[in-house]
């Protein structure tokens, strides 16, 4: 198929933008603290799951609903009894952080693994973590208007330990 040129230059735009908007439709722009409400986050952290997006899901609990399909993401809306949240998928590392620190202009809580990410509420992500192993960030949403210096944030520092 000779579809790859095409997905290359609509990748930042197109997909992100469907990918944004379902996070916000399920995240809420939240922006609280990711510990397990006793202050024990730094346990060591189970290593990160791998594997396909169906693969992740299951691990999950979940029975995916694939909304994006293009070979650099697969997104899909899932639903546990913990609450709902969106799970994608990457074909690079660099991908996946470009979208993430993208979409860390919405706010919300981010669980990262590598070449995958899920995107919810706290409590949801923090239950995902204990299945599916990987690295919780946080982020607070920016739209107060005035962004300051705008771009500040592009060298990102690292990650808070939750």
């Amino acid at each position: 198929m000779a579809t790859e040129p095409e997905w290359r230059g609509a990748r930042r735009g197109g997909a992100t933008a469907v990918v944004l908007t379902g996070i916000l439709l399920l995240a809420g722009c939240t922006a609280e603290s990711s510990d397990d409400g006793r202050g024990q986050d730094r346990r060591t952290p189970k290593p990160a799951a791998t594997g396909t997006l169906e693969q992740l899901a299951k691990k999950a609990g979940c029975d995916p609903n694939v909304q994006t399909d293009a070979a650099e993401l697969r997104q899909a809306n899932c639903t546990t009894d913990e609450g709902r949240y969106v799970l994608a998928t990457f074909a690079t590392d660099r991908g996946q952080r470009e979208w993430i620190n993208e979409a860390k202009d919405y706010g919300g809580s981010y669980l990262v693994g590598r070449r995958w990410v899920a995107v919810g509420e706290p409590d949801v992500v923090a239950a995902l973590r204990g299945r599916l192993g990987g690295t919780v960030e946080t982020a607070s949403p920016h739209h107060s208007g005035d962004s300051g210096g705008g771009g500040s944030e592009d060298g990102h520092s690292g990650h808070h330990p939750g």
